[in-house]
């Protein structure tokens, strides 16, 4: 069940309990203004009997019939709830247990990335408090090392300090220039663009000519637009790159900053527990739904070396190259690989061993008119 049908769901019940709402206090607006002009009827009139009034207040009252008024909207509101409770009960299933399967991981890679999960978020005494309650001292040193040293980096950018960044990225030159990252030029041209801003053009110009000149060869376009905002200086609202003296540029070289301080490390940019978790989340209710159907083979479920099912993931949790046989359609798997032909096409290895009869013959390419010879065809490895 999509988010989009619990949101319809609760926009019915929403519209249904204003409607209720509204026809409650309709009905007791009536009410109240039968019983002031009761009140004020006996008030004014002496020569009534009060007997008399309150009789006719309670014929008013039955005729209101405040009731049966209320009873359609609160039925149809009830029901609309009954229907959102049910929606949320089959969508969030509490128990998710019935998905896990007893596979054995290893304990320590997976403390490892939990204590780097914290240590990224800048979260150190929760990532040491983490390590020393599972005992997982040994590596704990270097990863401290490494997010430590680079939160103190992109701390010092939030307080606007682009010394630690230069620094590193001055350090790291040669690796980031192989990673084909110009990180360096644009926490130069940051530099640059801030002290134009605090007016000094001369010292803006002896800037550039120190650390954006060696850029020149391959940057000249974007160094020749810092140049023209020394007409600016004091004033760079108003100069004609607005791209250049942009705040957010601040936000995108630290994350290209994280980026490439990740990859040199050996670690990856978006935190694997984080990626572990989304993508838990999409494969979660595909699962739980092919369980519901499996509910008496629990054993089969446990022993399965491959999903009987697709479940399809964004391709941001995609990190490994997928092939789907043309003529099975059903994706390769390691009891069967993709097969490469000797006309260079590519088919997996149950469709090779069908279509050559269990290689006792040779057929017909299923892409251009080649005789493959089954035992010519070699496995493909992605």
């Amino acid at each position: 069940m999509e988010l989009n049908d619990i949101k319809d769901a609760f926009d019915r019940v929403a519209k249904k309990q204003k409607l209720s709402c509204s026809k409650t206090q309709e009905v007791i607006d009536l009410i109240v203004q039968e019983i002031e002009k009761a009140l004020e009827t006996v008030k004014s009139a002496s020569h009534l009997d009060d007997k008399y009034v309150l009789t006719e207040l309670k014929r008013r009252l039955q005729e209101i019939a405040p009731l049966g008024q209320l009873e359609g909207t609160q039925k149809e509101l009830n029901i609309a709830l009954s229907k959102y409770t049910k929606i949320l009960e089959k969508s969030f299933n509490p128990d998710i247990s019935k998905a896990y399967r007893n596979i054995e991981f290893d304990k320590h890679t997976v403390n490892q990335i939990i204590a780097s999960h914290f240590y990224r978020q800048g979260l150190f005494e929760v990532g040491d408090c983490f390590i020393s309650e599972t005992k997982e001292s040994e590596c704990s040193a270097a990863i401290l090392s490494i997010f430590e040293d680079m939160y103190q980096i992109l701390e010092a950018m939030k307080s606007g300090n682009l010394e630690p960044a230069l620094k590193w990225a001055a350090a790291n030159a040669d690796k980031l220039t192989q990673n084909g990252s110009d990180l360096q030029l644009k926490l130069h041209s940051l530099q640059f663009v801030e002290i134009l801003r605090k007016g000094s053009r001369e010292e803006a110009l002896k800037y550039a000519r120190a650390n954006l000149a060696p850029f020149a060869s391959n940057h000249v376009n974007e160094i020749q637009k810092l140049m023209a905002c020394l007409i600016w200086a004091r004033k760079l609202e108003s100069c004609p790159y607005p791209q250049l003296v942009s705040q957010t540029n601040w936000v995108t070289v630290a994350e290209e900053l994280t980026r490439q301080f990740c990859n040199l490390v050996g670690q990856s940019y978006e935190s694997p527990l984080s990626v572990t978790i989304a993508a838990g989340v999409q494969a979660l209710p595909p699962l739980l739904k092919f369980m519901t159907v499996m509910a008496g083979k629990k054993q089969e479920w446990q022993s399965m070396k491959q999903l009987p099912v697709p479940v399809e993931l964004d391709k941001e949790f995609q990190f490994h190259s997928i092939f789907v046989c043309p003529v099975s359609k059903e994706q390769t798997s390691d009891d069967n690989p993709p097969m490469i032909m000797s006309c260079g096409h590519v088919l997996c290895r149950q469709s090779v061993n069908k279509m050559s009869k269990n290689h006792s013959r040779t057929f017909k390419c299923p892409y251009c008119p080649s005789d493959i010879d089954a035992a010519q065809c070699r496995q493909l490895y992605f």
